[in-house]
């Protein structure tokens, strides 16, 4: 990683007499910038970003989701108190490493965001931090978007903030960090680093490797009859989004898990093999009752909890072939303060109505922004 000059941008402040907590998070996207959010401006916090790259230190200067940020480790972790690493999971080993090699300071606490915890907890525990104490992390919320733009305060309200401290971790240490974390409006869990990766890897990294499974095997399907794809629109599409997901982020997450997902497939052919025999037998009440105990289950699922997979809030506008048709149906949702989060032109022809998917981070604008446009007679759908 390359280094570089520091770049400051507030100047310290105390509070009741103390010089300020200082938190460093190093890769300050989503994720560490919604953190950041969360943190900048409370009493007695100084938030610290860093990126290798210059432009992203500049970039989270102008937005002021940080108050100072630079492109040096050392920088960074100077004299830090909290040490948060939001860079991917196959960069934690690296950024801990180096860590390792620095003058930190007394008590610093450094955790991390990643979706898999127990590698890098025994990583850690390897590692003679000098002083320091490591706490595994997992805030469980997202987002479709991505990136520091993206970033907002109110991502982990609701959430669940998983911490997985191993059983030599200072009380006090992980105190603080709670203290921290609280900020967020999460819900705060406290388990064993292993079995947040046998639950995580259960509730998250199974469907993806499922969706993606799925969409290629339909894919290879579409090779010789293209109305695979034609058809597959609608719910196949929503049931299957989560395998656009970015492939090395998700490499490093399922290979960082491994152990545990060679685990949950082999009981996902067991499942497979179930319904196989269902079928070959012809036993409709079996298949009955599958669909029963599944979705018996499901409807006892928490509705308005946020969680690893993002939830879906998207309707569909039949809109006419008119210019500035897109921007009358956005401006409309603004003026009644809905935020929409992606608009997407499905078809607009000449002679055939054009249909727009418009996509909310929250139910509630959904709702509100469906009552609103079939108040104004759009055609609207799911």
């Amino acid at each position: 990683m390359e280094e570089g000059q520091a770049i400051h941008a507030t100047s310290q402040t105390t509070h009741n007499g103390r010089a300020p907590l200082r938190i460093a998070i190093f890769g300050v996207g989503l994720i560490g910038g919604s953190l950041a959010l969360c943190w900048k401006g409370k009493p007695g916090l100084t938030i610290v970003g860093h990126s290798v790259n210059a432009a992203s230190v500049d970039k989270y200067l102008s937005l002021g989701v940080v108050d100072e940020a630079t492109t040096s480790v050392e920088r960074a972790a100077a004299d830090a108190d909290v040490i948060v690493l939001c860079v991917p999971v196959g960069k934690l080993d690296e950024y801990l490493q180096r860590l390792s090699e620095l003058p930190l300071k007394a008590g610093c606490i450094i955790t991390d965001v990643g979706s898999t915890k127990a590698s890098v907890v025994r990583y850690a525990e390897r590692l003679q931090l000098k002083g320091a104490v490591f706490i595994g992390g997992h805030p469980m919320a997202g987002s479709e978007r991505s990136g520091v733009e993206a970033a907002t305060p109110d991502l982990y309200e609701n959430a669940f903030y998983v911490l997985t401290p191993s059983p030599g971790t200072p009380p006090e240490a992980l105190e603080r960090l709670e203290e921290l974390i609280r900020w967020t409006r999460a819900n705060i869990v406290k388990i064993d680093a292993g079995l947040h990766d046998d639950i995580v890897g259960a509730i998250s990294h199974l469907p993806h490797i499922i969706a993606v499974a799925l969409v290629n095997q339909i894919a290879d399907y579409n090779e010789t009859n293209g109305l695979y794809r034609s058809l597959a629109a609608g719910g196949f599409r929503d049931i299957t989004r989560i395998a656009s997901s970015d492939p090395y982020i998700w490499r490093d997450i399922l290979l960082g898990n491994r152990d545990v997902l060679l685990r949950l497939l082999a009981d996902w052919r067991g499942e497979i093999a179930a319904f196989e025999s269902l079928l070959e037998a012809k036993d409709g009440d079996g298949i009955i009752e599958r669909f029963g105990s599944a979705g018996r289950f499901r409807e006892n699922l928490p509705e308005r909890r946020k969680g690893m997979i993002t939830s879906l809030h998207e309707c569909y506008v039949d809109v006419p072939d008119q210019p500035g048709i897109v921007g009358r149906v956005a401006t409309e949702l603004g003026q009644a303060r809905i935020n929409l989060s992606n608009l997407h032109i499905i078809e607009s022809r000449e002679d055939v109505p054009g249909v727009l998917r418009l996509s909310f981070r929250h139910g509630e604008d959904l709702e509100r922004a469906v009552q609103l446009l079939r108040s104004l007679e759009y055609s609207v759908y799911f």
